[in-house]
């Protein structure tokens, strides 16, 4: 661990403005505050918030940076407050800290919502000043390097996974290599332990049995260039554990049949040089087609500038090779800390359009779920280049298709896309996009997305915008039949219902507005009966003894059962009166109501069968209807209409399959007996606006 002093001496060997008063504060207040609080290896807790410091010193960040991350465990673990911390170190650095502290009711929340959660608020934090980025994955880094301290390998696990999802693509997404790869090399060996032990292994025994090759190698790449008058220095290396297990994995081989294990950088003076020092590699040793990558010309998103290439060595082995400036190995290991970007006002695109697209992506996502899948699509790399007509560059991940472009050129234009050309030729919606091609994205002025796009886009941003925009129509769609169903419940009240009376229910129900209130209604999210009480209160105290008002299992009456008995009807097949129906009765369970010709009959063979009939009270049973409705201008009104004429009352209203020109919902809809569902039925089939309708 740094001392005191040692810490206050890195950051004056490169920033000699540095406050050193200010610097020792911090460490002393860190100390003071995490006490005698111990971490699990046994160190005091504080040992971690300065090697996060130092981590920080490393990167030559400037003195806020270091005191956030002095700080930054204080206010989460401690009895300090934000208050405190602006009180003695500004509001710049409190601003930090609070961008940076892990929220402790996170910590109560399940794996997924905790994780979404956790990383919905670093996002926000992070996009107002990337240092928070910084300081975050040095401490996730120095967490990873003492987790095999930790008892629980639940624990340990949730904590390697999480790092290799999140943490570690974000390493890479601003360009801090040596980060990424240390925590998916930490976060391997605790997921794959197996694995990890047998590469290492297989490592060792290579590199015992080669008698340093990769010197060998090294010091031939650099004869061959210095022969040709390029310069430079050759550093090589075997691929990581990881590594080495991705490329195992992707290409469903063992580990003897990896042949590219070994990885080269060659450092040039200058850009010159890395073309230079390109050209003679590949006249000197044959290269492999479709594994050069040219990241000088078109740089990565995250700013990384590199020439990639693969040579066949002898004994066919492949040699991966990387050729850049010095200048440039600097800014790729490091990435965005490297040249301090956060103190740029002009910040080029490139560097932070990628995390513009993550806060939009945190803005739609509906639940936990989605946030985590989408932000996983948009922090993973490996991408393909497009343009625009106009010449206008945009990086997008493999597979891409012009949907996957539009998004990312424009949310707007994503959602007015009808069609596509790709080099100037209509081509389908799905076509994947390849490096180099021209995108002319079409728009129309009815477009709205389709949920059958999201069988194909791959983007986070476009599958979120997507999702949302399907939400919203379906919204607009459910409040359509809310709508219909208001008007049959209206006319129920002793009153003429006007704006007036539609305003008060709004407030009595604390709804926002006329929307609310019937998508509500449409969702069955409240009765009629509570809808009647908005509108007019106290016009439904006479109905309080009417079946109507009665509970759904008390509402319907079987014959054939003991007095007391309970039962439920069965939600496979849905038994409405007039349905010859059957028992099952399993001990300790309620007695089961089945249609006579439902399916699942077949299963109850250890059950015991009663015959039983319906009584006198029908009301409340639960037909289930399958409707397929064309795809055009007000067939959902037209369908909500025949439920509201046939007073039935639409529980809920799920859509199932969108597939132009047709749109398939499953409905479950309040019926009085089997006669009033076949009605319905006749009613929808007889209508222009379905195509078909059955029960389900």
């Amino acid at each position: 661990m740094l001392r005191q002093y040692e810490l206050v001496e890195k950051v004056k060997d490169y920033d000699p403005a540095a406050d050193e008063a200010m610097l020792n504060r911090a460490y002393v207040y860190t100390v003071q505050k995490h006490g005698s609080q111990k971490r699990a290896s046994g160190d005091p807790y504080f040992s971690h918030p300065v090697e996060v410091a130092g981590l920080m010193t490393d990167l030559q960040l400037d003195q806020e940076t270091i005191m956030t991350a002095l700080l930054h465990d204080t206010v989460e673990d401690t009895l300090a407050t934000i208050e405190d911390i602006e009180a003695n170190f500004g509001p710049e650095v409190a601003r930090l800290v609070d961008g940076v502290t892990k929220l402790s009711k996170i910590e109560t929340m399940p794996e997924n919502e905790r994780a979404a959660e956790n990383l919905r608020k670093f996002l926000l934090a992070m996009s107002e000043d990337i240092r928070v980025l910084l300081v975050k994955l040095a401490d996730r880094l120095h967490n990873m390097r003492t987790l095999h301290f930790i008892k629980k390998p639940e624990k340990r696990q949730r904590i390697a996974r999480e790092t290799m999802e999140i943490y570690a693509p974000l390493a890479e997404r601003v360009g801090m290599y040596e980060y990424m790869r240390e925590m998916q090399a930490l976060a391997f060996r605790e997921l794959e332990p197996e694995a990890y032990v047998t590469i290492t292994r297989k490592l060792e025994e290579l590199r015992g049995a080669d008698g340093g090759q990769v010197e060998r190698i090294a010091l031939t790449i650099k004869q061959a260039l210095a022969e040709a008058g390029v310069q430079v220095e050759v550093m090589g290396r075997e691929k990581h554990p990881y590594s080495i297990w991705q490329k195992m994995s992707e290409r469903h081989v063992s580990f003897e049949q990896v042949t590219d294990i070994m990885a080269f950088r060659v450092l040039t003076d200058n850009e010159a040089d890395c073309y230079r020092a390109l050209g003679v590699l590949h006249m000197t040793w044959q290269f492999l087609p479709g594994k050069f990558k040219d990241y000088i010309s078109t740089p990565k998103t995250n700013g990384y500038r590199s020439l990639h290439t693969s040579l066949m060595w002898e004994n066919s082995m492949r040699v991966e090779v990387q050729i850049r400036t010095r200048e440039m190995h600097q800014r790729n290991e490091f990435g965005l800390a490297a040249h301090w970007a956060y103190k740029q006002g002009d910040k080029p695109d490139g560097a932070v359009g990628w995390l513009r697209d993550l806060i939009e992506i945190v803005d739609t996502s509906h639940d936990a779920e989605e946030l985590l899948e989408h932000t996983r699509m948009a922090i993973y790399q490996d991408r393909i280049f497009a343009f625009t007509p106009k010449g206008a560059l945009f990086q997008l991940p493999k597979g891409a298709t012009s949907v996957d472009f539009a998004f990312a050129v424009h949310t707007d234009l994503g959602l007015a896309t009808v069609g596509a050309k790709i080099n100037g030729r209509h081509m389908p919606l799905r076509t994947p996009l390849d490096n180099g091609d021209v995108v002319e994205i079409i728009k129309g002025p009815y477009a709205e997305p389709q949920l059958s796009w999201l069988n194909f886009v791959v983007t986070g941003k476009a599958r979120a915008a997507i999702r949302r925009a399907v939400r919203l129509k379906e919204r607009a769609e459910v409040a359509t039949i809310g709508s219909k169903l208001f008007d049959a419940i209206s006319q129920r009240v002793p009153a003429n219902v006007g704006k007036k009376a539609i305003r008060g229910a709004i407030e009595r129900l604390g709804m926002d507005g006329p929307e609310d209130l019937m998508f509500a209604i449409g969702s069955a999210k409240i009765s009629d009966r509570e809808v009647m009480e908005a509108l007019v209160p106290g016009c439904t105290a006479e109905l309080e003894d009417d079946d109507q008002w009665s509970r759904r299992d008390h509402a319907i009456s079987i014959k054939g059962l003991t007095p007391g008995v309970a039962f439920e009807l069965a939600t496979c097949c849905h038994p409405v009166p007039g349905d010859r129906i059957v028992g099952l009765r399993r001990k300790g369970e309620p007695v089961l109501v089945h249609a006579i010709t439902c399916l699942e009959l077949a299963n109850g063979v250890d059950s015991d069968w009663l015959d039983l009939s319906w009584g006198k009270r029908s009301q409340g049973a639960v037909g289930r209807l399958r409707v397929t409705l064309y795809d055009r201008l007000g067939t959902l009104a037209e369908m909500a209409g025949i439920f509201a004429k046939a007073k039935c009352n639409v529980i809920s209203l799920d859509q199932t399959q969108l597939e132009h020109p047709f749109t398939t919902y499953e409905i479950t809809a309040d019926v009085q007996d089997l006669a009033h569902l076949s009605r319905i039925l006749s009613a929808l089939r007889a209508s222009d606006a379905v195509a078909q309708a059955e029960r389900i």
